[in-house]
């Protein structure tokens, strides 16, 4: 289990140092309101998590623990909106439409909700 975290924590630690070159590169590059970089980095991050799963998909060519190390880790670190994407799919794919509009339909509502009451709750009890 160790081992697992380690590998987990260390492709996070890279996910994340990527998002924030990237992010930082693409908002400023594209000087704009519209948040350019974490758009970019999040469908980036969607089709990394496919690629990958992918890759898993076809046998033998990713071992468990490149997979955590990729999927887990990088992508996890990059951005966990590639995670819903990809959970999506699978809810998808295996034809669970009503399972896939509730998540999506619950995450992105109370997604918002709660960072709207987290930031309010800040802001009028900090």
């Amino acid at each position: 289990m160790i081992k697992l975290i380690l590998i987990a924590g260390a492709g996070g630690f890279f996910g994340t140092v990527s998002r924030f070159l990237a992010s930082r590169y693409f908002q400023n590059l594209f000087l704009s309101a519209f948040p350019f970089g974490t758009f970019i980095v999040n469908v980036t991050g969607c089709l990394l998590i496919g690629i990958i799963y992918g890759i898993a998909q076809k046998g033998s060519i990713l071992t468990p623990e490149w997979r955590m190390f990729l999927t887990v880790g990088f992508c996890g670190g990059f951005t966990t909106f590639s995670t819903f994407a990809n959970e999506n799919v699978a809810l998808l794919k295996d034809g669970n439409f009503f399972y896939f509009a509730l998540y999506t339909g619950l995450s992105v509502f109370l997604g918002l909700m709660a960072t709207f009451l987290g930031n309010s709750f800040v802001i009028k009890f900090i």
